[in-house]
């Protein structure tokens, strides 16, 4: 089984790359601009011109994605019944993910075996007091991931534990800065999940969200983080789960996802990415491409600029996108 972390994954290729994999019906749907066409890659600063994402998955991965295709989980109800038979097949993840650099402060992880992924977000206020503000991030899922590999194959994951272990370890380690981070793992057709901060997921069925997280914000902009000597307790930590089935689709990200995409436009990109057969790969790429787009827009507010509107306290109100790391984690259950 295939463990994979983001630092340790492949250049997949570039955002025009990326772009072209974005059919003109879904720019339509969610209302994008076709920036790729004015964004160059190599300008410098901090815009990330290329994006990281996964390795190519192995052949039996990729037999996969027809059984995803067939099995879709369209319709309503709450997944009791579905796989629980005698002779069923088990429940699966089969996910891939896309990073798309600015800051270059996220970090995530993920793990075939057991079908556990994580997501990790170092916090750019730290910026002015260390040198790296994503170390934090970087060593709560390298600690994650390395207790993942280390369990007895066959043995449940729970996220919350496993946060936990792996905050005290990189407390231990004296890893600078803070980070939010959210963990999902998938035992059976239960789907659980431990998270905190503005680090986040969604759960689709059928192309509607039905389950997702919901940001844990001092105020606006400032969200709850797990830090050495300071920050947020790990008590604080948000922690449940839900049954699933066969077809729904899991989407985990850092804020540089959702503070661009609505749930709206990720229902419209997930239903129609469905719809033309996307693996969880390409479907990891147009998403990540999408908020990336997004994030540069200047004709559409994305939901950070709509909730800086809804803040009395917020001193300047923004207008379109929000310029961020963009990580997207997607784990289709299979």
């Amino acid at each position: 089984m295939e463990a994979r972390m983001e630092k340790l994954v492949q250049i997949k290729g570039t955002l025009e790359e990326i772009g072209g994999l974005i059919p003109d019906i879904l720019r339509a749907a969610v209302g994008l601009e076709h920036h790729f066409q004015a964004v160059s890659t190599g300008t410098g600063g901090e815009t990330g011109s290329e994006v990281t994402s996964s390795p190519q998955k192995p052949k039996q991965e990729q037999d996969g994605d027809d059984e995803g295709r067939d099995g879709g989980g369209g319709g309503d109800g709450d997944g009791e019944g579905e796989g629980e038979g005698e002779g069923e097949k088990a429940l699966r993840m089969d996910w891939a993910s896309c990073y798309v650099p600015y800051h270059d402060e996220d970090a995530h992880f993920g793990h075939d075996g057991p079908g556990v992924v994580g997501v990790a977000d170092g916090v750019g206020g730290f910026r002015r007091y260390c040198k790296d503000a994503g170390a934090f991030a970087r060593g709560l899922m390298t600690s994650a991931l390395a207790q993942v590999v280390a369990m007895e194959p066959g043995t449940p994951v729970c996220p919350y534990a496993l946060l936990e272990r792996a905050y005290d370890e990189t407390v231990e380690s004296g890893a600078p800065g803070a980070s939010t981070a959210v963990i999902l793992s998938l035992a059976g057709d239960v789907l659980k999940w431990a998270y905190i901060g503005d680090s986040g997921f969604a759960v689709l069925r059928g192309g509607k969200v039905v389950e997702c997280s919901v940001p844990q914000q001092e105020h606006f902009n400032a969200p709850y983080y797990l830090r050495r000597g300071g920050g947020k307790s790990i008590t604080e930590v948000k922690a449940s789960e839900m049954r699933v089935r066969n077809g729904d689709v899991v989407v985990a990200g850092t804020d540089g996802l959702f503070d661009n995409m609505s749930d709206a436009d990720l229902e419209k990109i997930v239903q129609i990415g469905t719809a033309l057969g996307f693996s969880s790969r390409t479907m990891a790429d147009v998403i990540g491409g999408a908020a990336f787009e997004m994030s540069r827009c200047t004709g559409k507010d994305s939901p950070f600029a709509v909730e800086s509107w809804k803040q009395e306290r917020v001193e300047r109100h923004r207008y379109g996108g929000k310029a961020d790391d963009i990580t997207v984690v997607v784990a289709r259950i299979l």
